[in-house]
């Protein structure tokens, strides 16, 4: 009896650690998934540093996510190649892979650029993810069935550069890409996203 009870106060723990204190503040409308912050340790609305909470003891907490996605040294990988495609041809760009509830797996800014391009990436990965087809399909989608703005979230932006990753058929992911010049937008980002595809 004390072994289950003392299992229940470590799963309990864990469970606390994964969704409690860290994920307590919800962003804006604006934020992309995994933008809530810790209301501690971080200047609140009167000015002030809240301490942190006390947390429970206990090792080999319960992963945060189970959910599918691709692995990091995947998200890693290919991120790394869109950034490097699009190098080889003379654009500093940021590159964003998520997995399948759009939480970030990997972001990457390639040398020169100016450190928002990832940010964008993740932006247009949301909208690859969210109609399961190329950001550069999307407006044109919506734009014919005006229903489906409901899909587009604030924190969505909606321009070529982005690609859905699928596995066994079901669509686990996205890759973004941002920062590459050229017209159409987005067209140049999404033949370097298209690169970290095969990489994958």
């Amino acid at each position: 009896m004390r072994m289950l009870a003392a299992a229940l106060t470590l799963c309990l723990a864990g469970a606390a650690i994964a969704g409690g204190p860290f994920h307590d503040t919800p962003a804006g409308p604006r934020a992309l998934p995994g933008d809530n912050l810790p209301p501690f340790g971080m200047l609140d609305d009167g000015g002030r540093l809240p301490p942190p909470p006390p947390l429970p003891l206990g090792l080999g907490a319960p992963p945060a996510s189970v959910i599918p996605g691709p692995t990091m040294a995947q998200a890693t990988r290919m991120a790394r190649a869109a950034v490097l495609a699009c190098a080889r041809g003379g654009f500093h760009v940021g590159a964003a892979v998520v997995d399948s509830e759009g939480h970030m797996r990997s972001l990457l800014e390639g040398d020169g650029a100016d450190g928002s391009h990832g940010f964008v990436a993740m932006r247009k990965a949301e909208a690859a993810l969210a109609f399961a087809r190329p950001s550069s399909q999307v407006g044109a989608l919506v734009a014919a069935t005006p229903a489906l703005i409901a899909k587009v979230t604030p924190a969505m932006f909606v321009e070529g550069g982005a690609l859905p990753i699928r596995r066994g058929g079901k669509v686990i992911g996205a890759i973004g890409v941002s920062g590459a010049a050229g017209s159409p937008i987005g067209r140049q980002d999404e033949i370097c996203a298209a690169a970290g595809l095969r990489a994958l």
